[in-house]
């Protein structure tokens, strides 16, 4: 069997590698992964400012910096063997409904920064894409069926958001086509675990209901409010899983220029990730519904079909264990912001 090949694998250990998005959670996990791999020239960029980044990694050069600007774009990418574009104005379904014009001006940091990119002679590119750039209509009963890369055309995305992911695929595709530099494309499906966003409005669900579980517990109030009847169904891949896939993904020949899904094909329904994080706090909470709130679809899984045949891997953390290292940092982080302690929002 063919070996997978990496980034240290591939790479030298003095190569420039630039991390976009990298005070963000994936960008940062994977700017943290990079480090750790042996990597000494390390470049992160997110357009927040420094004290705001969800985590620093010590030896990193860090730039604040708006990618949606050109220049910007020059700048960061300035010398670099590799980029990886996780850069993106986004957050959970309840950002990305109601802030569909920020999500789709997301598509000028892929548009400048792939053209810079591409003019200092970079190597690789990496885009992180999203399943909610597959077709809705197929999204509309809570069994639905996992989703293969070929179900996103023809194209009927999620509004604001999915658009946008979808035409900045087609850009890393045509810059292979027309111009031969080597391009990945991962689509993520519902990434979740420690120092990502929990509080605040961009927080996805398995963090925000942990918050709203420990919350619970700590006022007495032992109730929760789930957004939708909880029927809807969803994969959730753990941020292990997901930092090594794209690292994969990057580096096999077989994928370039190739949207293909990074997500766990454990389906669950929203009511049993409550009954999970249950059982991780030990507690008992009453449900609440609410109907108005943004639910997204009825139901989205990984095929993850293509990835197993061409990688011979998969995400495989059990949803059980991920939760409860989530479960366990938010608690932590929830204690630390009460004493007065800065924490990760």
């Amino acid at each position: 069997m063919k070996k997978q090949q990496t980034a240290a694998t591939m790479c030298d250990k003095d190569d420039l590698i630039v991390i976009c998005g990298a005070g963000g959670f994936i960008a940062g996990a994977l700017t943290r992964y990079f480090c750790e791999q042996g990597f000494t020239r390390l470049r992160a960029v997110d357009k927040k400012p420094l004290p705001e980044w969800y985590q620093r990694v010590p030896g990193v050069e860090n730039l604040s910096l708006d990618l949606s600007d050109e220049a910007h774009c020059k700048r960061a990418v300035e010398g670099a063997v590799e980029v990886y574009n996780l850069a993106a104005d986004m957050g959970g379904m309840g950002f990305i409904e109601r802030f569909r014009v920020e999500c789709l001006r997301s598509v000028l940091i892929n548009t400048h920064l792939i053209e810079a990119a591409y003019w200092a002679g970079v190597e690789r590119y990496f885009f992180a894409s999203s399943a909610c750039a597959y077709n809705t209509e197929l999204q509309k009963d809570p069994h639905v069926r996992a989703l293969m890369e070929s179900d996103a055309y023809p194209a009927m995305a999620e509004r604001g958001y999915g658009w946008e992911k979808l035409i900045s695929e087609m850009f890393c595709q045509e810059y292979h086509a027309e111009r031969g530099m080597k391009t990945a494309i991962a689509r993520f499906h519902n990434v979740y675990g420690p120092y990502g966003t929990w509080d605040g409005g961009r927080e996805k669900a398995p963090a925000a209901l942990c918050r709203k579980a420990i919350e619970a517990k700590d006022s007495g109030k032992l109730e929760i409010d789930i957004w939708g009847d909880g029927n809807q169904t969803r994969s959730f891949m753990y941020i292990d899983d997901c930092i090594k896939g794209v690292d994969m993904i990057m580096h096999s020949d077989d994928l370039i220029a190739t949207p293909i899904n990074l997500g766990s094909s454990e389906l669950v329904s929203i009511n049993e990730l409550v009954s999970a994080i249950e059982d991780i706090a030990d507690v008992k909470l009453k449900r609440t519904y609410d109907l108005t709130a943004p639910q997204g679809v009825a139901g989205r899984n990984s095929d993850n079909t293509m990835i197993e045949k061409i990688l011979n891997w998969e995400p495989d953390t059990p949803l059980r264990d991920g939760m409860g290292k989530t479960y366990t940092w938010i608690a932590r982080q929830y204690a630390d912001r009460k004493a007065g302690k800065r924490t990760v929002s």
